[in-house]
C-alpha cells in the first residue's frame, strides 16, 4: 500500500477474536471464519430481549423488523446494492435453488445456460437440475488444467442468442482463482442473458461492486466474512419482482420477502449487521459512510493478505514433496496442494496434530477436481488465510508442511 493509505493493525484485529485463544493456527477460512466478539455480542444481545415474529403491532415484533432491515442494509453496503434488493436466507445453496426454480419457469425447450467447472457445486447443480426440468441445454466453460484459470475468451463461443443464464464464480473456493467476471458478464448481457455470480469466497477478500461485476444476481454467505451462518442474494428489486418463486399462500408477495420461505433465525441477522460493521471498522482512521469505510478496509485487507499469501504460495511451490494445484494469476489467499505418497486426510491430520486447521477433500469443487484429476487422489489439502492471520502463523505452516517430507522417508 502507498504511504497514507489505511493499513491493517493486525494486533488490534486479533484482539477482537476470542476463538484465537484455542492456540491453533486457523488456515481454514474458506470453510468458515472465526467470529469477532462484536458479532457474538450482537447475536447474544438479540436473544436476551423479546424478539417476536414479523408483522405484529407490539414492540418485540417491531424489534424484529429492525433486525431484518439492518441486515438488508448491511449486505447492500457490502456488495453495492439496495436494501430492497437483498434476499436473506439460510445459505447460498438454498437461495440459489430458489432462484433457479423461479428462473426455470421462464425457460423454454432449446434455451441454453452456461456453467463453469471452476465453480462450487452450489452454482452448478441447481442450474443443471433446473435445466433438466425445462429441456434447456447446458454448456460448460472449461478450466485451463495447467493454470487453473477460467479463460473469458471461451465465452465468445459458449454464449449464443439462445443463452438465458450464465453462472460463474467470483473466486474459486478450492484454488482461489478470480476469473474476469465483468468480461464474461458483458458477453452475456450482449445477448440478453442474465448473470448469476457466486461471491461467497470473494467477499472476505475484495471490495465488491455488483454493478461493476455485471452481476444480475450476486450471492454471499456471512460465515466467510466473520458472520453467522446466513446467506444473502442481491439483485435489482425490479428483476426480483419479475420472478415467481415457490411460496405459501398466506406468505408475503412483496419483494424481497417473497423469496424468504419460513421463519428465519432473526437473532442471527443481528450478527450479519455486526459482521459488516466489523469489516468496515478494520481501519480506524477511515471515515465516511459504511460503504466508503468498507472500500478502505477491503483494500487494506487485500494488501495485507496478499503479502502473506505470496510467501505461503511460493514457499510451498518450492517444496519438492508438495504439488500445489493450479497457478492462477489473480487469486484470493486460498490454495490447495497434495503430497504424493500421503492421502489428503493424512496430511490434514498431521497438520492438526501440529496445531494447524486445514481442510481436505474436494470442497464441493467436484467438477474442478475431476477435471484436474485431483479427486483420484482423494482430493487435496486446502489452506486459506483471513485478515486475522499473522506472518508468524504463516511461517509455522510453511515449516510444518516442509516437515511432512520426513513422514515420506
Amino acid at each position: 500500500m502507498h504511504p497514507g493509505e489505511p493499513r491493517l493493525d493486525v494486533a488490534r484485529v486479533r484482539g477482537q477474536f476470542p476463538g484465537l485463544s484455542d492456540g491453533f493456527v486457523h488456515t481454514d477460512a474458506p470453510g468458515g471464519t472465526l467470529l469477532p466478539e462484536s458479532v457474538v455480542h450482537a447475536v447474544s444481545s438479540a436473544m436476551r430481549v423479546p424478539v417476536a415474529n414479523r408483522g405484529g403491532v407490539f414492540p418485540s415484533s417491531s424489534r424484529t423488523e429492525a433486525l431484518v432491515a439492518g441486515a438488508r442494509s448491511a449486505v447492500a453496503d457490502l456488495v453495492g446494492g439496495v436494501p430492497t434488493g437483498v434476499v436473506l436466507g439460510p445459505n447460498m445453496t438454498t437461495l440459489t435453488y430458489a432462484v433457479a426454480r423461479a428462473l426455470a419457469r421462464t425457460w423454454r425447450l432449446g434455451d441454453e445456460i452456461v456453467v463453469s467447472r471452476l465453480d462450487h457445486d452450489a452454482n452448478i447443480r441447481p442450474w443443471l437440475q433446473a435445466a433438466a426440468t425445462r429441456g434447456a441445454t447446458v454448456r460448460w466453460a472449461e478450466v485451463d488444467i495447467e493454470t487453473g484459470e477460467l479463460p473469458a475468451w471461451q465465452y465468445d463461443e459458449l454464449i449464443t442468442p439462445r443463452t438465458r443464464l450464465v453462472a460463474v464464480t467470483a473466486a474459486s473456493n478450492a484454488i482461489g482463482t478470480r476469473p474476469d467476471v465483468a468480461a464474461i458478464a458483458a458477453r452475456a448481457h450482449a445477448v440478453g442473458a442474465l448473470v448469476y455470480v457466486d461471491a461467497v469466497q470473494a467477499a472476505p477478500h475484495v471490495f465488491l461492486d455488483r454493478a461493476a461485476l455485471g452481476a444480475d444476481f450476486l450471492v454471499v454467505s456471512a460465515y466467510t466474512w466473520c458472520g453467522p451462518h446466513v446467506g444473502a442474494l442481491v439483485a435489482d428489486p425490479g428483476l426480483l419482482a419479475e420472478l415467481d418463486p415457490d411460496r405459501l399462500l398466506p406468505a408475503p408477495d412483496r419483494v424481497p420477502d417473497r423469496f424468504e420461505a419460513g421463519t428465519p433465525p432473526f437473532e442471527l441477522y443481528a450478527g450479519v449487521t455486526a459482521a459488516v460493521d466489523h469489516l468496515a471498522g478494520l481501519c480506524e482512521e477511515s471515515a465516511g459512510s459504511r460503504r466508503e469505510r468498507l472500500r478502505d478496509a477491503m483494500a487494506a485487507v487485500a494488501a495485507y493478505e496478499s503479502s502473506l499469501f505470496e510467501w505461503l504460495d511460493q514457499a510451498l511451490r518450492a517444496m519438492r514433496h508438495v504439488q500445489v494445484v493450479g497457478f492462477p494469476e489473480h487469486t484470493t489467499p486460498t490454495l490447495s496442494f497434495t503430497v504424493p505418497g500421503m492421502r489428503p486426510r493424512q496430511v490434514a491430520a498431521e497438520l492438526s496434530r501440529r496445531g494447524i486447521c486445514a481442510w481436505d477433500g474436494d470442497f464441493y469443487a467436484r467438477e474442478l477436481f475431476d477435471a484436474l484429476g485431483v479427486n483420484e487422489l482423494g482430493g487435496a489439502v486446502r489452506l486459506g488465510l483471513a485478515h486475522y492471520n499473522t506472518a508468524e502463523e504463516v511461517g509455522y505452516v510453511i515449516d510444518s508442511v516442509a516437515a511432512l517430507r520426513g513422514a515420506l522417508l
